[in-house]
């Protein structure tokens, strides 16, 4: 009820009463988080790099929405760059800062985006890092003889298997997996729905932590939550990158992993071995083919060092050709 009667307001918003830029802010989190769905966590990031512009604003004496332009944000981003905040981060907020002009803009036709033309600094473009098939055999590898062991190992299995991003693995519930089509329904970022398929090795692994449900005081149903604590209450992101890390550290790996690694691994070595980037794209759940294509950096990266390493007339790269 609450967001069909958000929804019935939204377009009849006072603008004099939306001058306020505290007040702005307020009613751009309600819209995201009642009207468009946001997770808790993503509102909280969106609350944060927005209480950044207002505490720099309320610095400058202002706290009009019409009163920003280019320039001050041009200074406010040199504010947050000289308070040593990433490169990335500074393109979050200025994204955040943004998206509420956008919002406000719908009641407001005349309001000037003052984030046009301003940008954050480049970020530096990083590869992420994954995992060789044969360190992954290494963490997965293994027979579970408890409960929590069998869970631990299912969500490694099926983040590998699936490539599943944390936030989807822990909002998983029962009914999304179907153990007869080999497949998991999530729901990704802007609350997108995709199907996933699951490998056998996943579907194994699941079927075994199955044997231990209900755990605590659980009553299974349909919307159960696919992993649970011993309580019997949904796992939370903090507890499932705690796993995996003790899972990794119990197998004798150096390198750390967690939930992110699996997913890298999982899109590296599909690319690696079909070479189909648009499948790959529908499988992470990309909306932009471009965030899938580092994978193809990642990969060639791969291909160069085997190469070095094997290739008879293959000169290693630093060494200059001292033969000219």
């Amino acid at each position: 009820m609450l967001s069909a009667a958000f929804r019935s307001t939204e377009l009849r918003i006072n603008p004099l009463a939306e001058n306020n830029l505290n007040q702005a802010v307020d009613h751009y989190l309600q819209y995201i988080e009642v009207v468009r769905g946001y997770s808790a966590h993503t509102v909280k990031n969106y609350r944060r790099d927005l209480s950044k512009l207002i505490e720099f604003c309320s610095a400058h004496a202002i706290d009009d929405i019409t009163r920003l332009n280019q320039s001050l944000l041009r200074q406010w981003v040199a504010t947050l760059s000289r308070e040593k905040l990433s490169a990335t981060s500074i393109q979050r907020h200025l994204s955040s800062t943004r998206s509420l002009y956008k919002f406000l803009a719908r009641t407001r036709s005349d309001l000037d985006d003052p984030t046009a033309g301003v940008k954050a600094p480049r970020t530096p473009r990083t590869l992420p890092k994954s995992l060789e098939p044969d360190q992954v055999n290494q963490l997965l590898n293994h027979h579970s003889e408890t409960a929590l062991m069998a869970r631990d190992l299912a969500m490694a299995e099926l983040l590998y298997s699936a490539g599943l991003r944390l936030s989807e693995l822990v909002g998983a519930n029962l009914n999304d997996l179907d153990r007869t089509d080999k497949i998991i329904t999530v729901i990704g970022k802007g609350q997108k729905t995709r199907v996933v398929p699951v490998g056998g090795p996943a579907l194994a692994a699941l079927a075994e932590w199955m044997k231990y449900r209900p755990m605590g005081d659980e009553v299974l149903g349909y919307h159960s939550p696919l992993f649970v604590t011993q309580r019997g209450t949904r796992i939370s992101p903090r507890a499932v990158q705690d796993r995996i890390r003790q899972l990794a550290i119990k197998h004798g790996m150096t390198q750390r992993v967690h939930p992110h690694v699996l997913r890298h691994a999982f899109a590296s070595h599909l690319l690696e071995s079909s070479g189909d980037l648009r499948a790959v794209q529908e499988l992470l759940g990309h909306a932009n083919i471009a965030t899938t294509q580092i994978y193809t950096h990642l990969d060639f990266q791969h291909l160069a060092k085997v190469y070095d390493q094997a290739h008879p007339r293959a000169q290693k790269r630093g060494k200059r050709n001292t033969d000219s």
